[in-house]
């Protein structure tokens, strides 16, 4: 599915704040929130998450799936884990 991470490196790249991508999908700031402070796949309502994926992928943010291939044209970024998973922030361990 999703993480958070994803969903809030999509805010990013379309330049668009929490409140902005609830009305975009449909749901309150809160759920958005939620979503994003998630570390890992978002869990949740299906519902929800379907909502968010559409709504982000309207807008023209490609999600690409672990070890997936993108398809489609244009500019992007993904994030490459060489040594598995960054460290808590610190900077340090990287």
């Amino acid at each position: 599915m999703i993480t958070g991470p994803q969903i809030r490196a999509a805010r990013a790249l379309l330049g668009i704040d929490q409140k902005t991508l609830a009305q975009m999908a449909g749901l309150s700031v809160p759920t958005i929130q939620r979503m994003e402070a998630s570390g890992g796949v978002v869990g949740g309502m299906v519902d929800s998450l379907t909502r968010v994926i559409a709504a982000i992928e309207g807008a023209g943010v490609e999600l690409i799936a672990e070890g997936a291939t993108s398809m489609a044209s244009g500019r992007g970024v993904r994030l490459w884990r060489p040594d598995g998973p960054v460290s808590g922030g610190d900077g340090e361990g990287e």
